[in-house]
């Protein structure tokens, strides 16, 4: 299979004529490798139109709704940018050609260095990869951030992502109440944080989060 050619029509087809315009974020995905991503069995798939299961329950959720949140987040290059749920890395290092520095976090070390190891093939030196199963926990010791992103649908924000989030920063994740999710954008200005419904979005579920009663916004 000629997977430059999949990616340019993953472009053409699918990203393009859904309104995603950033650029950077069309030349990223137009030059990511997506396939190195998912197990070989399912490279001949990897840039279908939608979310491919993989060993152990996660998923590579489909290219139009990662697009989605990338671009409603609008990243900046000097950006710091925290990733949870991106169970592949692939999040992680179309990130990297958008922010300064990217920590995606991953609930455990063979996750940790499958991804480390693959983003040294291809280059990626600004992704920091680290383990910590809670993933509802982010990362405070690293915090703020200029953006959180959630690859994945979740019943409500954790609350301890809001204290992660700096002034001007943007939460970007697919809150999932009912039929159809909202990918939804929160700002956080003045200490006060809103909300704008950007899109909608039906992706799998953000593994490893706490029952929903712990959460709350």
């Amino acid at each position: 299979m000629d997977h430059a050619r999949a990616r340019l029509n993953m472009v053409a087809n699918q990203l393009r004529p859904n309104r995603i315009e950033d650029p950077r974020l069309l030349d990223a995905m137009r030059d990511v490798p997506r396939e190195r991503f998912v197990p070989k069995l399912l490279r001949g798939v990897a840039y279908a139109d939608e979310d491919l299961p993989l060993p152990g329950g996660a998923y590579l959720i489909e290219p139009l709704a990662l697009a989605r949140l990338i671009e409603a987040a609008r990243i900046r290059p000097h950006e710091v940018v925290l990733v949870l749920g991106c169970a592949t890395g692939y999040a992680g290092a179309v990130l990297a050609r958008l922010a300064a520095t990217v920590i995606l976090i991953q609930p455990d070390q063979a996750a940790v260095e499958r991804i480390e190891t693959l983003l040294e093939e291809l280059a990626v030196d600004n992704v920091v990869v680290l383990a910590n199963d809670d993933p509802s926990a982010g990362h405070p010791s690293q915090a703020p951030f200029d953006v959180i992103l959630l690859v994945g649908a979740v019943d409500a924000v954790p609350p301890a992502l809001w204290d992660q989030l700096g002034e001007g920063g943007r939460l970007v994740a697919v809150i999932d109440g009912g039929r159809v999710g909202k990918g939804t954008v929160f700002t956080r200005m003045h200490g006060v944080v809103g909300r704008q419904v950007a899109f909608d979005a039906q992706i799998p579920r953000l593994p490893g989060l706490k029952a929903r009663e712990e959460f709350g916004f």
